[in-house]
């Protein structure tokens, strides 16, 4: 039997689920998650190896977990929408989910102008399922209304938080993937490095634990990444707008930031399976979500593409 393989984006509005979606196909957290909106930043990549049985080929699914789609206000938000476009492009199938809580608005439709330009088979996800209870009466409505909005491949309630109809998703996925070659190695499940990985959960801490713009006016840049042996070496900054930011974010006596460091090197020693040593620094810089040198060098592939040629020299 052939070989079936092919690349499946996932995209929604914010706190659709999105990223919840990713890590639990996927079986391992790739992708930060919180309550808040716009939590994801980048697309992120997670890879799905599907062994051959009876009856069913061989599959590799390229995931690709989005931004949320929302009206940009910086540069930043521009930027996000580009990882958006840019996901869209190249895959072979989209996933659009929604919260099946939500009433439908405006910024559903600018969902479906997105996969309407795109011309890419779609499948449409009704998440948080769960949610609805005595409710679920209305899930009958709710798949009527949004199947006369477009012609979905498919229409799938669900819940990635309870695991609920992945099966069904993942059986459909695989139907409408092409024959094609592997793409990652079967021990690659992202292509994510762990310098950024570790940005990332130090983020998703600093999202749990501050409130109102803080969140939107904080990211992290990974100073220092060193493994030796049984202990890695981590120095971070985060970067805020204002000097009230930074005060937050270091809190009385330090403790804010202490305790944001402490929840994160659990974390990250649990992803890197080796003992961390974890540096936390707060910095200002005014209006960085508008400068497009900085903006650039939060991408991980850039960042990369700095290292590599440090190494050079």
């Amino acid at each position: 039997m052939a070989f079936r393989s092919g690349f499946v984006c996932i995209l929604g509005r914010p706190n659709a689920g999105k990223s919840t979606l990713l890590n639990a196909l996927v079986g391992e957290k790739l992708a930060i998650v919180s309550p808040k909106p716009q939590t994801t930043r980048n697309r992120i990549l997670g890879v799905l190896h599907i062994p051959r049985r009876k009856g069913r080929q061989a599959a590799q699914v390229i995931l690709l977990d989005t931004p949320g789609i929302h009206q940009p206000a910086s540069l930043l938000g521009r930027r996000m929408m580009g990882e958006v476009h840019e996901a869209l492009e190249g895959c072979d199938l989209s996933l659009l989910i929604v919260d099946a809580t939500r009433k439908f608005e405006a910024e559903d439709r600018s969902v479906l102008n997105m996969i309407r330009r795109a011309k890419t088979p779609a499948l449409l996800l009704l998440n948080k399922i769960d949610l609805l209870h005595s409710d679920k009466g209305k899930l009958l409505p709710l798949i009527d209304s949004w199947s006369k909005l477009h012609s979905f491949k498919q229409i799938i309630p669900l819940s990635a938080k309870k695991r609920e109809g992945l099966d069904v998703l993942l059986e459909t996925i695989l139907q409408g993937l092409p024959e094609g070659p592997r793409y990652f190695p079967e021990d690659q499940i992202t292509d994510q490095p762990e310098r950024f990985m570790a940005a990332e959960i130090i983020r998703e801490q600093i999202l749990f634990e501050t409130s109102e713009e803080v969140p939107y006016s904080t990211s992290v840049v990974i100073e220092e990444f060193e493994e030796k042996g049984s202990l890695t070496r981590i120095a971070a900054a985060i970067f805020c707008e204002r000097e009230g930011q930074k005060g937050i974010l270091v809190g009385k006596g330090g403790l804010m930031l202490k305790k944001i460091g402490t929840s994160a090197r659990m974390e990250i020693e649990t992803m890197l399976g080796t003992r961390v040593f974890l540096e936390l620094f707060v910095k200002v810089r005014a209006d960085w979500r508008d400068s497009h040198d900085f903006v650039e060098q939060l991408d991980w592939r850039r960042q990369l593409e700095q290292l590599s040629g440090r190494a050079k020299v």
